[in-house]
């Protein structure tokens, strides 16, 4: 039994300990705290994470997730700079499993990929990644097995500097925000494939067609149908997945939780928003107070005041808020088509909440996002004059243009000099297309807006963009005429400069492709199932990736292992550094790669639908001829050796 002097004792010892931890910067803390965000906190440099099946609760609703450490945000990591950690990932699902440490940089063997960086965790069994810290900021990470992410595992990670933070703030949240579904992921992909517009209820009516007659005239509200019903396609067809079947949440609550962080009027408070969804990019703003960008994907920026964000599927942005008045503040997150929201309360005192601004009109698609600006529709077989080619609707009720073709099947991509290649002949789907691009500016279209491309065809291809334009000045889809501040990439600005400064010895242009009748996603009309080989990168060099879109949707594309410099300004030194970039509709966007990390790594849509749809390649980061003692084959020998291991 325990005497009223043991108590006292053990009372006094706890009290002792407490306020010794309190002093304990957080990334020091011991690992039941709770962060400021509410989230569950495990720090140090040694973790035992556990992967399960957790009830769960959504505004009162319950269900059941897929969890870490039985939690749904998986459990806030908060490692320190320089640190050498151990994680130990124990499998207690009735499938495979895995952890993607996003944004971090790694070795591949450790990044947590199955079939492309190790063999993925066996039910029951445990793997063990071990890894030093080599950077700071705001990351997460998330299951890359099966539909697991969309499901609940993911969570946030915060890395401490072990220099001086360059962001001064008084306090500190983490803001996750997802998409949370009560229906199988496996039944959303299910019905995605077999409609992709299942989920889409917000398509145009007669109402619309007399308010286009209205503005626009009969005549241009009738060609403007037609065009649409000719593709088989929907102008409001903005996200594949929509609040008919998503919550939308803030770290794990939905807006009805009202999830409420608290200040003091005056206090800087840092905001770090992780967008941890599966499908949902998200408009986040406060309706009046504004934002300083501090941060983009882990890394420093130039500070960047605007009204709102488009934050694409796992980027991260960090704001500084600074409310100096005793009220509360809405922090608003709408779906890009409208169709739902998530939402924060920030507020003096607990209980507090603020108005909910409405939704706003949802956006609808234009010519632009199809890379038609400035040229009108017409009727009968839809062909359009593009000046450099004529885009028409093909048989599949797609857009497709009309090249010189060549037989691209027995073409060895892998070992082909691309340098040489005529590009402007190609039509077919190709690996990883990579030109010279001989008399035309790298960083975008020339005077005449117009530049030559490799149109890829085939079955997993419905349209293709024959004017891809640059949108880096442009705000998000949707954002065009808020009457307010929209951050654009164009704004962003690397705090430290570039540490990689050369011009690109090699450029390589890759379109982002898809057939929406069939959900079918890829890059250059090639579904990963069906890639003949991975994209390869030259160890040491510099290369500059073209992305082109083709589709008429957003797609966050992702690389693993890297950070790629956005070419917002070819001469400038301190382009922003991402891991993760939106690609608008029809946009033609550069990032300028320094392929410093050999090995085999992911390259895809963060999408989850997209990706499992086949919207991924592998990009393979060869040696020098002079350090490399084996082939290809053997390399994806060792990988595999890896995965046995694991």
């Amino acid at each position: 039994m325990l005497n009223r002097r043991k108590f006292l004792e053990s009372a006094a010892f706890f009290t002792s300990a407490t306020a010794s931890q309190m002093l304990l910067p957080a990334w020091a803390r011991p690992g039941s705290a709770n962060d400021l965000s509410g989230l569950r906190t495990l720090s140090g440099t040694e973790f035992h994470l556990r992967a399960g099946r957790t009830p769960i609760s959504i505004d009162g609703r319950p269900g059941r997730a897929v969890t870490i450490n039985g939690q749904a945000p998986a459990p806030l990591l908060r490692w320190r700079e320089g640190d050498e950690l151990t994680l130990h990932l124990t499998n207690g699902l009735d499938e495979d499993t895995s952890i993607h440490w996003h944004g971090l940089l790694l070795p591949p063997e450790m990044d947590g990929v199955p079939g492309v960086s190790f063999a993925g965790v066996k039910p029951g069994e445990t793997f063990t990644y071990r890894f030093p810290v080599k950077q700071a900021g705001t990351y997460w990470y998330h299951s890359h097995s099966g539909l697991q992410e969309q499901a609940g595992h993911y969570g946030p990670i915060i890395i401490e500097p072990k220099d001086a933070d360059p962001v001064a703030y008084d306090r500190d949240y983490v803001i996750v925000l997802s998409d949370w579904t009560f229906a199988n992921p496996n039944r959303v992909f299910a019905k995605l494939k077999k409609n992709a517009e299942s989920y889409n209820f917000q398509k145009r009516t007669l109402l619309d067609f007399f308010r286009d007659v209205d503005e626009d005239g009969l005549d241009a509200a009738f060609a403007d149908r037609a065009m649409w019903g000719a593709m088989r396609m929907s102008p409001t067809d903005i996200a594949d997945v929509t609040g008919e079947v998503y919550s939308y949440l803030v770290n794990g609550h939905g807006p009805g939780d009202n999830w409420t962080g608290l200040f003091n009027p005056g206090e800087r408070v840092r905001l770090r928003v992780i967008n941890a969804s599966a499908m949902t990019i998200f408009n986040l703003r406060f309706p009046d107070l504004p934002m300083t960008v501090v941060q983009a994907d882990g890394l420093n920026v130039q500070p960047v005041e605007t009204d709102e964000i488009q934050i694409g599927v796992a980027e991260t942005y960090d704001v500084i808020i600074h409310p100096h008045e005793d009220k509360a503040y809405t922090m608003m997150a709408e779906s890009i088509d409208r169709s739902g929201y998530a939402r924060a309360t920030f507020a003096p005192r607990d209980g507090m909440s603020a108005p909910v601004p409405p939704l706003r009109e949802r956006p609808t698609l234009t010519m632009r996002d199809m890379a038609m600006a400035g040229h009108g529709a017409h009727g009968g077989g839809h062909d359009m004059d593009m000046g450099g080619g004529a885009m028409k609707s093909d048989a599949a009720g797609g857009m497709s243009t009309d090249h010189e073709a060549m037989d691209h099947g027995n073409m060895d991509h892998e070992n082909m000099d691309h340098g040489d290649m005529n590009h402007d002949a190609m039509a077919e789907p190709m690996q990883a297309s990579s030109s010279a691009h001989d008399g035309h500016q790298m960083d975008g279209a020339d005077e005449a807006g117009l530049q030559e491309h490799n149109h890829p065809r085939g079955a997993g291809v419905d349209m293709v963009a024959d004017v891809p334009a640059r949108r880096l000045d442009e705000p998000g889809l949707g954002l065009e005429n808020t009457g307010h501040r929209v951050l654009t990439y164009s704004q962003l600005a690397a705090l430290d400069m570039n540490p990689d400064m050369r011009a690109p010895e090699r450029e390589m242009e890759l379109h982002l492709t898809g057939n929406m009748h069939r959900y079918m996603w890829s890059f250059d009309g090639v579904k990963f199932s069906d890639v003949d080989g991975p994209i390869v990168f030259n160890e040491g060099e510099r290369l500059r990736l073209t992305l082109v879109n083709d589709t008429m949707m957003s797609h966050p594309i992702h690389l693993h292992g890297m950070f790629f410099d956005v070419v917002t300004d070819p001469d400038s030194h301190f382009k922003p550094r991402k891991h993760t970039i939106v690609v608008k509709p029809g946009e033609k966007v550069s990032v300028d790669v320094t392929a410093d990390a050999v090995g085999d790594w992911a390259f895809h849509c963060h999408l989850l639908y997209h990706m499992a749809a086949g919207m991924m390649r592998v990009v393979s980061v060869r040696p020098r001829a002079h350090d490399m003692n084996h082939d290809s084959h053997d390399m994806h020998e060792m990988h595999d050796r890896h995965g046995e291991q694991s």
